[in-house]
């Protein structure tokens, strides 16, 4: 069976994570959506997403497909009742359609809105579907515990050394390649995943439920706390709790980081500092590109969310709440807007635009740092990413 997956009308509500990738690739959890997918249905799977995406992320269609929804978190129940549908049948739980079966020649006319000759089924399981921004480090504490189950069963974990010290050890799993130098693991509120080449370094504190992924490090003192994803390559140090970093971005330094998302490829500068509660401990307000304002979160702690690519400089303190889209290039003192639109360069005293072609060119020097290439795909988003938010750079 070929399985396909696609973004729905979610996809505005988890802008800006969704400019330069489909819903699917969304990491929460230890996994991204897509990799809980492929690991449970056993393939590889492809994209149906917005043309400009589809350059880096075709879709591969055949004539008897399984199209799945990349906004909703799958387990094994959905699996299995994925894999009793039948041509023209979709599984659906409420408003939101989970799965259909279709033939390549209906694919190019899919509509969410006009799905017409599906006969539906009602899921058994009660999914959990990423939503909004906020979903992902609210969603992380349960989908963490989830996927490190996922990820373990069955398998032994290596020695994590006896230069550490670990509480309830059980609850550890450490990747070929890892390395674990005089740090203090504690796993009595959750498991803590150390992924392959990963490096905590001496005097860190990881509390579980936590992850550091494939080749992530953990620099010397840091405090990463509970219900924290460090995406792969990604480098950390000072205090971290409840955040998602997707990958590749770094955070080295000391400043506090809580309820968070950090995108890829993007740089925190030293004691770069994110407000998570409101003074008046009222619930947060953050931006949303759907209503084009600021949305009820209903959340008491709510940090900051920083799009892919975007850097800020020393000190630089973001209020709570704060939304920053991709490849915008913050500094300065004072607190920064709650709302800071892609491509946007500057600080609390005033922006102006940060220039495509200084976007590009800063791109491809960052990721030739970490030996990877900044392709013409990457480019081919980047640009078009541009020109569509133009827009929010005059708000």
């Amino acid at each position: 069976m070929n399985y396909i997956l696609f973004g729905d009308q979610t996809r505005n509500s988890l802008l800006p994570f969704t400019f330069i990738r489909p819903i699917a690739d969304i990491r929460v959890g230890i996994l991204t959506i897509r990799e809980k997918w492929e690991k449970l249905l056993k393939v590889k799977t492809s994209s149906l997403t917005e043309d400009y995406l589809s350059v880096k992320y075709p879709i591969v269609k055949k004539n008897d497909n399984i199209l799945i929804n990349g906004s909703i978190l799958p387990d094994e129940q959905i699996i299995r009742e994925i894999g009793k549908l039948e041509a023209n049948q979709t599984l659906v739980v409420d408003d939101t359609i989970i799965a259909l079966r279709l033939k390549a020649k209906d694919i190019d006319n899919f509509d969410l809105d006009l799905i017409e000759g599906v006969t539906p089924m009602i899921t058994s399981s009660k999914p959990r579907k990423i939503r909004n921004i906020w979903d992902i480090f609210v969603f992380n504490e349960q989908v963490l515990k989830d996927d490190y189950e996922l990820l373990t069963r069955g398998r032994k974990s290596q020695s994590i050394g006896t230069s550490n010290r670990v509480v309830e050890p059980d609850n550890v799993f450490v990747e070929r390649g890892a390395k674990v130098e005089n740090a203090i693991i504690n796993c009595s509120e959750g498991p803590v995943y150390i992924g392959e080449d990963a490096h905590i370094m001496d005097g860190s504190i990881v509390r579980g439920p936590a992850a550091i992924c494939r080749g992530a490090v953990v620099r010397m003192g840091a405090r990463v706390y509970g219900n924290t994803t460090i995406g792969p390559y990604a480098k950390v140090g000072g205090e971290i709790i409840n955040s998602v970093i997707f990958g590749y971005s770094n955070k080295v330094h000391d400043g506090f980081l809580g309820h968070s998302v950090i995108g890829e490829w993007c740089n925190l500068g030293a004691n770069t500092t994110v407000s998570n509660l409101k003074n008046n401990y009222e619930p947060v307000r953050v931006w949303s590109y759907i209503e084009n304002s600021f949305v009820e979160t209903e959340l008491q702690f709510c940090g900051t969310f920083l799009g892919d690519h975007s850097k800020c400089g020393i000190n630089t303190m973001f209020n709570t709440g704060t939304v920053v889209g991709v490849n915008a290039n913050i500094f300065g003192t004072g607190f920064m807007r709650n709302f800071i639109p892609s491509f946007s360069w500057g600080s609390a005293s005033g922006f102006s635009v940060f220039e495509i072609e200084k976007a590009v060119q800063l791109a491809k020097r960052v990721y030739k740092r970490r030996n990877k290439v900044f392709d013409k795909n990457d480019e081919s988003i980047i640009r078009t990413v541009y020109d569509n938010t133009f827009n929010y750079r005059k708000l």
